[in-house]
């Protein structure tokens, strides 16, 4: 394992709120999600969608708020932060944006889908199943560890790891009575 004096080159201290900054930008960022996802939900539902794996929602919520809780209660506002990890999480925001962009007005918190809806295959979903989970598994490993909190990272991980085997089960039983697209950009 590395010594903190051999990170101490890939450490920002910038001596003011950077890490506060940082995690509202994050917490924002996931408040406006909610917003965006529960317009799109709104929408779909009203086209005669069905809400899928309802019961397991509240437990994802709960670790999504508590992962954000533990970061907001362990990160000092001028916290030291691992710049390369800053630029993964960047770079991780990048994917985000593409995944909410490929699927638009289909994209939500919920599993909420109909056979009349189109099975999205193309954007980052031509590389991989999920890319979303993808993203969100890595933010949740790499948020921590931006300000050296190693146990929030694993444990994290960890309940992040449990919620996605029942969600992406649930969600491909979904997804599968839905018709096939042809890839786009």
């Amino acid at each position: 394992m590395m010594q903190m004096s051999e990170l101490a080159p890939y450490m920002w201290q910038p001596g003011w709120a950077a890490a506060w900054v940082v995690l509202a930008l994050l917490t924002a960022q996931r408040l406006l999600e909610l917003v965006y996802a529960q317009h799109n939900t709104k929408r779909l539902l009203a086209r005669g969608a069905t809400e899928h794996g309802r019961s397991h929602y509240p437990l994802m919520v709960g670790i999504h708020a508590s992962f954000l809780l533990a970061l907001w209660l362990s990160t000092p506002p001028d916290a030291p932060m691992l710049w390369p990890l800053l630029i993964v999480f960047a770079l991780l925001q990048i994917a985000r944006l593409w995944v909410l962009a490929t699927l638009g007005p289909y994209w939500t918190t919920r599993i909420i889908s109909s056979p009349d809806f189109p099975r999205i295959s193309g954007g980052p979903y031509r590389l991989v199943r999920h890319p979303n989970y993808w993203v969100v598994t890595l933010e949740i490993l790499t948020i921590p560890l931006i300000f050296g909190h190693v146990q929030i990272a694993a444990l994290w991980t960890v309940l992040n790891f449990g919620i996605l085997f029942i969600r992406i089960r649930t969600e491909n039983v979904a997804l599968a009575r839905r018709k096939p697209q042809k890839p786009v950009a």
